[in-house]
């Protein structure tokens, strides 16, 4: 038997060989095989977790290192064994354990020294794999491969500034889905873009200047998510968040607006009423406006009445035709 750690059987030849660099996407179907004894299937890709690809960023430390230098040796639609010698495979239980796990309702439990040591992972054969380690055979078929410039990354690859610096990208791109009218498409990124602004926020004290910087950078960003709420009808979430907003700037007519409609949808009448006049002192030039939504309100509680009164009439015509 040879003592290479890795071990290279091509099974069929690839297209072309791409330079693989740090940053790097690379999408690839695995299959592992158990050596010993017997050769016993693992895992296959296509019958694990979500049945998808493997999708692995080069550099960003995965917990199976043998993997990245696996897929270095390779070429676009290639299909390869690798026998892996068993020191550099001994993580693969625990990245077994996940990718079985994804896109599943169920998890199980977490794993810390004290239930490895007395309960295992949840798999058997991982259990098994952990107690008597041995080396690996990894079948490769070699996807895709895309360069840093060439995919859109995901928020854990941006530096702190790079973060930042996507908030009015994200902004912006909200605000084209909006006006598409993808209301659901643009409450997600206004939220990664809210997510991002508070997650420095969480690092400074709430005085502080870098916090304030923060605040109102996340604030237009949240006024927008409000709105998107708004006309999903979500009323409680739209008054919460702009709830917020006018903490900070108590005179921001949108945040006034927009939760004055919502308690009109959550029928709190009095307080849409106090949020319409008060946006009236602010701003005198919004008085048509506000006077038609004020009319409105006064129509829809009329109406609220009279429900309400033919509602109470029928009640108190039941309760006597009972006590007859």
């Amino acid at each position: 038997m040879s003592n290479t750690p890795i071990k290279k059987n091509i099974i069929s030849a690839g297209q072309k060989y791409v330079p693989i660099s740090n940053g790097s996407k690379v999408h690839f179907h695995f299959q592992t095989w158990k050596l010993g004894n017997e050769r016993i299937l693992l895992d296959d890709s296509r019958e694990i977790g979500k049945r998808e690809p493997m999708v692995l960023i080069i550099g960003h430390k995965f917990k199976l290192e043998v993997w990245e230098s696996i897929v270095k040796m390779m070429a676009v639609g290639e299909i390869a064994s690798f026998h892996v010698k068993k020191e550099l495979v001994y993580s693969y239980p625990f990245v077994s354990k996940t990718l079985r796990e994804l896109g599943s309702e169920h998890r199980n439990r977490h794993t810390c020294t004290m239930t490895l040591q007395t309960e295992g992972i949840g798999f058997s054969d991982l259990d098994n794999l952990i107690n008597k380690p041995c080396d690996l055979e990894f079948i490769i078929e070699l996807l895709k491969i895309e360069s840093s410039n060439e995919y859109e990354k995901e928020l854990w690859q941006y530096s702190g500034q790079e973060r930042l610096n996507l908030v009015p990208k994200l902004k912006e791109r909200g605000n084209i889905l909006y006006g598409q009218k993808l209301y659901d498409e643009a409450e997600d990124v206004y939220c990664q873009a809210i997510g991002i602004c508070e997650q420095f926020m969480n690092r400074e004290r709430k005085c502080d200047e870098e916090w304030i910087t923060l605040n109102k950078m996340k604030l237009p960003v949240l006024l927008n998510y409000a709105q998107c709420k708004l006309v999903k009808g979500d009323y409680y979430a739209v008054i919460e968040h702009c709830n917020t907003i006018l903490e900070y700037e108590q005179d921001n007519e949108k945040a006034l607006y927009r939760r004055a409609k919502a308690h009109v949808g959550a029928w709190n009448p009095d307080s849409a009423k106090d949020d319409f006049q008060r946006l009236k002192f602010i701003n005198p030039s919004l008085s048509s406006i506000v006077d038609k939504e004020l009319e409105n309100l006064r129509n829809m509680r009329k109406q609220k009445e009279e429900q309400d009164k033919k509602a109470l009439e029928k009640l108190f015509i039941k309760e006597r035709e009972t006590q007859q």
